[in-house]
C-alpha cells in the first residue's frame, strides 16, 4: 500500500527536532521559521512537555467522555486564565477543521438560523461546512456546495453594513480569521473587526473567530482578535494548542448554553492530549512566550522592511508574511536548500513566517542574513540602473 498523494513533498526527510531546530536522515540541522504549519509553539520536544505526556501516559492514555476525567477541568482553568477567557466554556477536538465545524454548527442551533458570512482568501478546513466557507472551490467537492453561504470581500464594511442590513436576522453566523493564514497574512482591520462585532450585537449573530492559525499567543496576545479588543462568541483552536500533539478545541461564551448530545467527540479531550495542552500554557506563561512573540516578531518586521526586494512585509507577532517578486521567485527554494532554513508560503509569491514562539532574535538574524544575502545580487543590479540612468 502506498500513501494518498495529496501533498507536494520537499526532497527532506526530518528525523529529530528540538526547540527551533531540525534535523534530517543525513544529520544536517535546519533552523525552523514554519513549526510545520504553526503547531510547534513551544519548541519541538520541550522537556517539561515531553515529562508531562510520560506522566500521562504512566497512568492512562484514554478513556472515553461518558466519565469524569479531571485533567480535561485541569486544561479548561489553566486556559481560561492564561487566556484572560474564564467565563468561556471549553469543548476539546482533534483538529481545526473539526473546530470550525462544530462552532459553525453550535451557532446554528443557538439562533435557529442557517446562514453563514465569510470572507474573500478564507481558509477554514476542508471538510462540510468548513471548505464550504472556504474561499477556494477547488477544495470543494459538489457534495461542499451550500447556498447558504455569503462570501464577502475581506476588510470591506460597506459591503458587510449592506448584508447585515438586508440579512442580518437571518444569518447565524459570522467567521473570520483576524490574520489570514493561507490567504497569505492577511490582516483584518480593527475597525472591521468592531464592526462585526456591533453589527452581531444587533442582529443576534454569532462572531466565530477562526484562530486557528493565528491565535495561541502567535501574535503576541492569546488571540490575533485581542488586538482589536473584541470578544468573540466562539473561538477555535488548534495547531500550536498541543505543540504537535493532535487536540482542537472551541472557545464557547457563556450566553451559548449546552445541551446532551448536539456535540460529540471520541478521541476529543482525551488524557495525552490534555497532558500535551497543559504543558504548553504552562510554559507559554513560565517562559513569556507572548512577549517574545510580540519583541521577537515587532525585530523581524522592522528588519524586513529595509529589504528593499522583498515586497509588502506584512503581519503580527511570529505570524508574518512578504510578497517574493519574480526576479527571486526561489527564494524559498534557496533559504531551505542553501541556507537550512525552512520557511512557509501562502501563495506562489507569499513567503510565510511562522515559526516556534521560543524563537530568538539571534536566530531571526539568522534568517534576515540569509534572506539579505539571496536579496543582494537582485539590489545591486537595482543600483547600477540608476548609476546607469543618472
Amino acid at each position: 500500500m502506498k500513501l494518498f498523494d495529496v501533498y507536494p513533498l520537499q526532497d527532506v526527510v526530518i528525523e529529530k527536532g528540538e526547540g527551533c531546530y531540525v534535523w534530517d536522515d543525513k544529520g544536517q540541522k535546519y533552523l525552523d521559521f514554519y513549526g510545520g504549519h504553526a503547531v510547534i509553539s513551544i519548541g519541538h520536544s520541550h522537556p517539561y512537555w515531553k515529562k508531562f505526556i510520560t506522566d500521562q501516559l504512566d497512568k492512562i492514555a484514554f478513556y472515553s467522555n461518558s466519565v469524569k476525567l479531571p485533567v480535561q477541568q485541569k486544561l479548561a482553568e489553566t486556559f481560561g486564565r492564561v487566556s484572560g477567557k474564564n467565563d468561556y466554556q471549553l469543548f476539546l477536538i482533534n483538529s481545526g477543521a473539526e473546530a470550525n465545524e462544530n462552532a459553525l454548527k453550535l451557532a446554528s442551533f443557538h439562533t435557529g438560523r442557517k446562514k453563514i458570512v465569510s470572507f474573500s482568501k478564507s481558509f477554514h478546513g476542508r471538510t462540510s461546512l468548513a471548505v464550504a466557507v472556504t474561499d477556494n472551490p477547488k477544495l470543494r467537492a459538489r457534495v461542499n456546495e451550500n447556498e447558504n453561504i455569503i462570501s464577502l470581500p475581506f476588510n470591506d464594511r460597506e459591503k458587510f453594513e449592506k448584508v447585515m442590513k438586508e440579512q442580518g436576522n437571518e444569518i447565524a453566523a459570522v467567521i473570520i480569521e483576524a490574520i489570514q493564514g493561507v490567504g497569505g497574512i492577511r490582516v483584518a482591520d480593527s475597525g472591521f473587526l468592531k464592526l462585526i462585532r456591533n453589527l452581531c450585537d444587533v442582529h443576534g449573530t454569532v462572531m466565530i473567530a477562526d484562530e486557528v492559525q493565528c491565535g495561541y499567543g502567535r501574535t503576541g496576545k492569546f488571540f490575533a482578535s485581542d488586538h482589536a479588543g473584541v470578544d468573540a462568541d466562539i473561538y477555535s483552536m488548534a495547531k500550536g494548542i498541543g505543540n504537535g500533539f493532535p487536540l482542537a478545541a472551541i472557545a464557547i461564551h457563556p450566553k451559548i448554553k449546552a445541551k446532551y448530545s448536539m456535540l460529540g467527540t471520541t478521541f476529543g479531550g482525551n488524557p495525552l492530549a490534555c497532558a500535551a495542552a497543559i504543558a504548553v500554557l504552562e510554559v507559554m506563561e513560565n517562559e513569556k512566550l507572548m512577549k517574545n512573540a510580540e519583541e521577537t516578531g515587532d525585530y523581524l518586521l522592522e528588519k524586513l522592511s529595509q529589504n528593499h526586494v522583498i515586497k509588502n512585509v506584512r503581519g503580527k507577532g511570529l505570524m508574518i508574511g512578504f510578497d517574493v517578486p519574480g526576479e527571486i521567485k526561489d527564494l524559498r527554494k534557496n533559504l531551505l536548500f542553501k541556507h537550512h532554513i525552512f520557511t512557509g508560503s501562502a501563495s506562489p509569491d507569499v513567503v510565510r513566517l511562522l515559526p516556534p514562539l521560543c524563537i530568538s532574535k539571534e536566530q531571526a538574524d539568522v534568517l534576515l542574513n540569509a534572506i539579505q544575502l539571496e536579496t543582494s545580487p537582485l539590489k545591486q543590479k537595482e543600483i547600477e540602473k540608476l548609476s546607469v540612468g543618472k
